[in-house]
């Protein structure tokens, strides 16, 4: 930074200060790490810095506040399974402030033409930390913790209600932790009483974890199985279970030979001669399995992109449910429902996009020949 630019981020920073030192309309919060911190009632400007943060903004319906993006908001890319930003194209034109995952600069967010109030922090490990970055910027840092819809479901509505907090959107924050409580309630109840033996075995390969994998990446605790109550093949895998990724053997999903198999799309965004889909279709360990041969195998939604896309685990939970108890879902079109659960959280019924970027494989059965 130079002697001009670094005058101009000080004065910048002396208007901020004055600002709210005369102003009585401050308020105190704490965030995630239980850190206090007075933030001014009336919030006009904000950052989302780290995986996930901007997609709970939208889900509290204030994407008009954002001033700034990391980097993977500006990107170009041929695949997206983010709901919040192909509802919102217009975050690419935002100023940048940094890069994805937390790498945040100083610098270049006291250079924002519109100066934030609060900048809000996910997965704050990552990249800058939020303490340093609140010093050298004089901004309140309030960090998130994101959560999931497992184990840490109580974080993730906590992150809702203190974002809601700052932003004043306390009301929408308790409708959207209402939405997937009767979600997730909703689903359970329809399956609840279905014994063992009436399940059917299934599996889930070529989920995403920090980038694409083939079909031997899958979640011994699936979100959209769990809520369901699908009988999982990788739960029966007792050695190193991970409650989010894993990697499981070939000769394991060849001994299970599941009856359904589900194929994660994101998959899709590896090389034409690789990934899951080009392994069901050419891998002779894989011809072997009842599934590949009575031609079982769907297209799921990714969902694990930047994060947890939450709407997208509903909706493939949807789908599943309603293909391996159709009785219990009789009532329910998963593309339909799918799109009523991306306007009620991004505003924008996103599924056809979606599907035509996974060459409308989504919620269909896989060709293999």
């Amino acid at each position: 930074m130079n002697n001009k630019s670094k005058y101009i981020s000080i004065l910048i920073l002396i208007l901020f200060f004055a600002e709210n030192l005369f102003a009585d309309d401050l308020k105190t919060i704490a965030d995630a790490t239980g850190r206090t911190m007075k933030v001014p009632d009336k919030i006009e400007h904000v950052i989302c810095s780290g995986p996930g943060c901007l997609r709970l903004l939208v889900y509290l319906q204030s994407s008009d506040k954002v001033v700034g993006v990391d980097s993977i908001e500006k990107r170009e890319n041929i695949f997206d399974a983010r709901p919040y930003a192909l509802a919102n194209p217009q975050f690419k034109q935002l100023p940048l402030f940094g890069e994805f995952r937390g790498h945040d600069s100083p610098e270049m967010i006291m250079g924002l033409k519109q100066f934030p109030q609060v900048i809000f922090k996910t997965y704050s490990s990552m990249g800058c930390n939020p303490v340093k970055l609140e010093k050298k910027t004089g901004i309140p840092v309030v960090v998130l913790n994101y959560g999931d819809l497992f184990k840490y479901r109580k974080e993730f509505f906590n992150a809702l209600r203190i974002m809601g907090t700052v932003m004043n959107k306390g009301k929408r924050a308790e409708q959207v932790i209402s939405f997937f409580k009767g979600q997730i309630n909703d689903l359970q109840q329809r399956t609840s009483d279905i014994t063992e033996s009436k399940k059917k075995l299934c599996f889930v390969g070529g989920i995403a974890f920090k980038g694409p994998h083939g079909f031997q990446s899958t979640q011994p605790f699936y979100p959209p199985f769990l809520f369901v109550n699908i009988k999982n093949a990788a739960a029966l895998d007792k050695r190193g279970r991970n409650l989010h990724n894993s990697i499981v053997s070939k000769e394991s999903i060849v001994k299970w030979d599941p009856e359904i198999l589900f194929l994660d799309l994101s998959t899709l965004q590896t090389s034409s001669n690789g990934g899951g889909l080009h392994e069901l279709k050419t891998d002779p360990a894989y011809q072997t399995l009842s599934a590949v041969k009575k031609g079982e195998v769907f297209g799921l939604l990714p969902y694990n992109w930047y994060s947890k896309n939450y709407g997208s685990i509903l909706a493939d939970a949807w789908y599943t449910g309603k293909l391996v108890f159709p009785e219990q879902f009789s009532d329910i079109d998963p593309l339909k429902k799918a799109d009523e659960i991306y306007m009620f959280l991004v505003g924008k019924p996103v599924f056809s996009i979606m599907n035509k970027t996974f060459h409308n494989l989504v919620f269909k059965r896989i060709p293999l020949k």
